[in-house]
């Protein structure tokens, strides 16, 4: 009985330590207050959004020890779609990264991981894509979140949809951080 009171509490110990210490798995970002509204930066340039579409700075704390690699999502769960739209997907990004600098979601500057992989946003284009929700909606929720995954990389290429990216996500998910922001016109 000793014995296996002492084999529980070992485990029920490390359950609880999941993340380097004890710490959470924390998602930061310079320009998006949690909760609060998305700046004229991240938000869309064009479909009637007059925006500078540009990807937020994200900073990550305290990943599970055993991450082998990190995705990032944009979603907004409230457009009028009945499925929701995907403003960003990026993966294959090294476990040795623990932050994206703002831009990172534009192909064409370089500042994305070395690696890593940015589908189509739900707008068409490779990348990030703000937020440009219909005028007068309510305020829509945007979901960052950050996903720490049990493989170095998904077996997939920049043209994969959202949903075949989620597909790998959903199975290789072993921890993950959100922040959300809200915007309307």
């Amino acid at each position: 009985m000793k014995k296996w009171c002492s084999l529980l509490v070992v485990g029920l110990l490390l359950g609880f330590m999941g993340t380097a210490a004890g710490a959470d798995f924390v998602l930061q970002s310079p320009q998006l207050e949690p909760g609060g509204r998305m700046a004229m930066e991240q938000v869309y340039k064009g479909f009637g959004c007059k925006g500078e579409n540009v990807s937020p700075a994200l900073h990550w704390l305290n990943p599970p020890q055993n991450t082998k690699s990190f995705a990032v999502t944009a979603y907004d769960p409230d457009a009028p779609t009945g499925s929701g739209w995907w403003h960003w997907v990026i993966f294959n990004i090294g476990a040795d990264v623990d932050s994206l600098p703002v831009d990172a979601g534009n192909p064409a500057s370089g500042k994305a991981p070395a690696g890593s992989v940015q589908t189509r946003s739900d707008y068409g284009t490779f990348g990030y894509g703000g937020a440009c929700p219909p005028a007068g909606d309510k305020p829509h929720h945007y979901i960052f979140t950050v996903f720490a995954l049990d493989v170095d990389k998904l077996p997939l290429e920049k043209t994969a949809t959202a949903a075949m990216v989620g597909f790998y996500l959903h199975g290789h998910t072993i921890a993950k951080t959100s922040l959300t922001v809200y915007y309307s016109r």
